[in-house]
C-alpha cells in the first residue's frame, strides 16, 4: 500500500467528504455535512490558505491529510498546520501515516514552507508516537489555546 498523494481538486469534493466525515464520526467531531462542505470546498478551488491531499490511489483512497498555511515571524516565513490526518480503520499501521508525514514536509519545504505544526490528542500516545518518528516535537513552554469566533 502506498502513501501516493493527489493534491485535491473539486473532482474530488465527494470521496473526501466520506473521508472526513468518518474521520469526524471516529474522533466526536459534530457538525452538518453543509458546514463540513464549505470547510473543504474551498480548499479544493485552490484558496491559499490550504490544501487538502487524498493518500493512495485517488478513486480509492485511503486517507486524506488538510494542511492550512499561514506566516510565522519567529520562524521566517510561511507555515503550516496539519489540520486534520486520516487513514481508514482498515490499512492502519502499515507505515503510510508514517510515509505521508515523512514526504509531505519535504515537499513543503521545497515549496517555501519554514515550519509545520500539529495538535495531537494528550492522551493518544500511538498518535504522540508517529508524529515524534516523523520529527515532530514538544515545543517546550508553549501551548496551543484557542479561542472560538
Amino acid at each position: 500500500m502506498s502513501a501516493a498523494l493527489t493534491l485535491g481538486t473539486p473532482d474530488h469534493l465527494d470521496r473526501l467528504l466520506t473521508l472526513v466525515t468518518a474521520f469526524h464520526a471516529e474522533e466526536g467531531i459534530v457538525m452538518t455535512d453543509d458546514a463540513r462542505r464549505a470547510g473543504i470546498a474551498p480548499l479544493l478551488d485552490g484558496i491559499p490558505h490550504g490544501v487538502a491531499y487524498l493518500i493512495g490511489p485517488p478513486r480509492a483512497a485511503i486517507g486524506y491529510i488538510i494542511v492550512t498555511f499561514g506566516w510565522s515571524v519567529e520562524f521566517g516565513g510561511m507555515d503550516g498546520f496539519i489540520d486534520e490526518l486520516y487513514i481508514r480503520p482498515g490499512v492502519r499501521k502499515r507505515g503510510i501515516a508514517s510515509e505521508t508525514l515523512q514526504s509531505l514536509p519535504r515537499a513543503l519545504g521545497d515549496a517555501g514552507l519554514k515550519a509545520l505544526h500539529l495538535e495531537v490528542d494528550t492522551e493518544n500516545e500511538t498518535a504522540q508516537r508517529l508524529y515524534a518518528r516523523a520529527g515532530f516535537a514538544r515545543r517546550d513552554k508553549y501551548q496551543l489555546m484557542t479561542r472560538k469566533l
